[in-house]
């Protein structure tokens, strides 16, 4: 006999971080997240992305300051990118993959707004 043990799920804590008006479209903001520091894009309206502010290729906290753009993503279109201040390696803004350097990914939090606040999952 076989026993297969559930964890039961993981509950969800948002924070909130900011306003939604106190982030520029196309310009990227640091907050702490409880002990992580967390790099926040607005992109369009009310849509905001957020990665780990800290550069995987070299430990700085530097992602918020990164230059943001889009590029085309065979198979997946058009997507939402940051590219590093130090190294310029271009990661994904949705799923933090790293698209000049396969071995480096960024963490994605989940984020959503709320009565005009961002609020970030951690």
């Amino acid at each position: 006999m076989t026993e297969t043990l559930l964890e039961p799920p993981r509950t969800v804590v948002w924070s909130r971080v900011c306003a939604l008006s106190d982030l520029d479209v196309g310009w990227g903001e640091a907050a702490l997240v409880g002990r992580d520091q967390v790099a926040l894009f607005r992109l369009d309206g009310e849509e905001v992305l957020a990665v780990d502010n800290r550069d995987p290729a070299t430990g700085a906290c530097v992602i918020s300051r990164g230059i943001t753009g889009s590029r085309h993503v065979s198979g997946l279109g058009e997507r939402a990118t940051v590219t590093s201040p130090l190294h310029k390696e271009v990661y994904d803004l949705v799923t933090g993959a790293c698209l000049t350097s396969p071995a480096l990914r960024l963490r994605t939090f989940a984020t959503r707004v709320v009565g005009g606040y961002v609020e970030v999952a951690g």
